[in-house]
């Protein structure tokens, strides 16, 4: 038996949900380029690339190497690059062995990304909404031109519409995505420049995306879904393939602690959320407080579960719980079937 807390995936629901978005991306004649970041594992991200025919998006220049060197070919680095010491080394290494792309958002990353790799591929990063990295629109020309007279490939623009993970937002931040991608690509285009590529996507947008800009898809925690898609709306809960299994370690009227805390589910908490993650088979009971190691969940009168039984919990995201464990206990109809490791677990440079 395995020792709580362990991270679980129902392969039936993963399989499910990467089937789904893969379909609806292939009906809206888009290609889909998922984004690894969520679950750094190998067997799932060899799924997605049968089903989708395309290559992957990563978050760091650690992840790349992890799947180059587990027979990636097509990858794309989502993020500006500054591309200096052994960053600009371990680029080269990489577009050498594989169909590398780099993000680009200045003038001045554009220059030292010509130097590490002389005629790279690069899209240009449009700000849509987020305020995070990336341009305004209108200025995609010049940062383009920029990266072309240094000798780099400009291929595409893009954008990530983060500010669609909040209540009521998904449906504005799709619209920015796509206002803020065509009027990028018009801007490059007036800057003489030929491209094809208009990529964006993140979960929340993703079942809103506009198929006659974006002509690609990146969305990354579709894969397993979590506790902040299921309260955005555009998750069901019975569309979390990942949980975390916890034991009940102590218990009092309307309340049980449980052994997975924020080193095991992650510390993330928006506001807008009811808790510090949910259970997807107790509804009503709600994560109040997190420690490193220990969870405090509220449940109705009379649902308080027994010292030593098991339940699941949906972390709020994903992608931070699935970094702080090694491997994924896989489960088909609730028996192990296979484990798969955290392969870029901790590949964060």
């Amino acid at each position: 038996m395995q020792d709580t807390p362990y991270l679980a995936v129902d392969v039936d629901i993963l399989d499910r949900n990467l089937a789904a978005m893969a379909a609806a991306a292939r009906a809206a004649g888009t290609r889909l380029r998922p984004h690894v970041k969520t679950h750094k594992c190998v067997e799932i991200a060899r799924r997605q690339v049968a089903l989708s025919g395309a290559g992957i998006s990563v978050a760091t220049v650690a992840e790349a190497e992890v799947f180059a060197a587990a027979g990636f070919d097509d990858l794309f680095l989502a993020y500006p690059i500054i591309a200096t010491g052994r960053r600009a080394d371990r680029l080269r290494a990489l577009a050498a062995r594989v169909a590398l792309r780099c993000g680009v958002d200045s003038a001045a990353a554009a220059v030292l990304l010509a130097r590490a790799v002389p005629g790279l591929p690069v899209l240009v990063e449009i700000d849509s909404g987020h305020h995070r990295t990336g341009i305004a629109p209108a200025q995609a020309g010049e940062v383009a031109a920029a990266a072309d007279a240094v000798g780099l490939e400009v291929v595409g623009v893009f954008t990530f519409p983060g500010h669609g993970y909040g209540p009521d937002q998904r449906e504005q931040a799709a619209l920015d995505e796509a206002t803020a991608l065509a009027d990028a690509a018009t801007a490059v285009a007036r800057a003489g420049i030929s491209m094809t590529v208009r990529s964006g996507g993140s979960t929340p947008t993703a079942g809103l995306f506009d198929s006659d800009v974006l002509t690609e898809l990146r969305p990354g925690v579709y894969v397993f879904q979590d506790a902040q898609q299921a309260e955005l709306g555009s998750a069901r809960m019975a569309d979390i393939a990942l949980t975390a299994v916890a034991t009940v370690v102590s218990r009092a009227p309307g309340r049980a602690v449980l052994d997975a805390g924020s080193k095991g589910l992650g510390a993330d908490r928006p506001a807008w959320t009811t808790g510090f993650g949910r259970l997807p088979d107790r509804p009503d009971a709600r994560v109040v407080a997190l420690s490193e190691h220990h969870a405090t969940v509220e449940f109705p009168e009379g649902e308080v579960p027994a010292v030593g039984q098991t339940v699941r919990v949906a972390p709020n995201h994903v992608c931070t719980a699935v970094n702080l464990a090694d491997e994924l206990v896989v489960v088909a109809d609730g028996v192990e079937v296979d484990r798969w490791a955290v392969a870029a677990r901790g590949a964060n440079t």
